[in-house]
């Protein structure tokens, strides 16, 4: 019999085992996830009706966890006067500034995306005002335990749960 299908199933399913990546701090090399498997792109932030939740905190996660996916839109700090209205970043409503223009971000593309709870010793520095978690709306906000800016946390209850490993400060190495 030829056992070629079962030997290149085999193949297959390994080859995705070494395709998970850990993300470390380019700083220190501090391991900042587990083993994550990535996603071929940002999925829609789950509908999640926070107003009406019985306790506030953060909206069920746009990654699932254990997997990751990149960021190709700008995300972030800074925030700049757009040309038109629309989302002032992915997985984000609208926003203005005092003067009513609407805002849209500068930030960088290619941050990490991925669930927060997969985070490993990273603490919150800085926060912009929310009611209840964290905004990406002032920058970089979670720290690696060297002092290094590494991510940004979204997870107040009115935004996507999520995190954003900073590509200029964090590199992936194999599993």
């Amino acid at each position: 019999m030829n056992d070629q299908p079962e030997r290149k199933q085999r193949t297959a399913a390994g080859a995705a085992e070494d395709r998970t990546v850990v993300f470390v701090c380019a700083t220190c090399g501090a391991a900042l996830t587990g083993a994550l498997a990535r996603l071929p792109a940002v999925p829609e932030a789950p509908n999640h009706a926070w107003w009406d939740a019985d306790e506030p905190g953060p909206s069920p996660t746009t990654v699932p966890s254990g997997h990751y996916a990149i960021e190709t839109e700008p995300y972030g700090a800074p925030l700049a006067v757009a040309q038109e209205p629309g989302p002032v970043m992915p997985r984000h409503g609208e926003m203005r500034n005092v003067d009513g223009k609407p805002l849209a971000s500068q930030g960088p593309r290619g941050n990490i995306v991925i669930c927060p709870d997969d985070a490993r010793g990273l603490e919150l520095r800085h926060a912009s005002p929310a009611c209840c978690g964290a905004t990406p709306y002032g920058g970089m906000n979670q720290l690696c335990a060297c002092g290094a800016l590494v991510a940004t946390l979204s997870s107040d209850c009115c935004l996507a749960y999520e995190l954003h490993l900073s590509a200029d400060h964090v590199r992936a190495v194999q599993a």
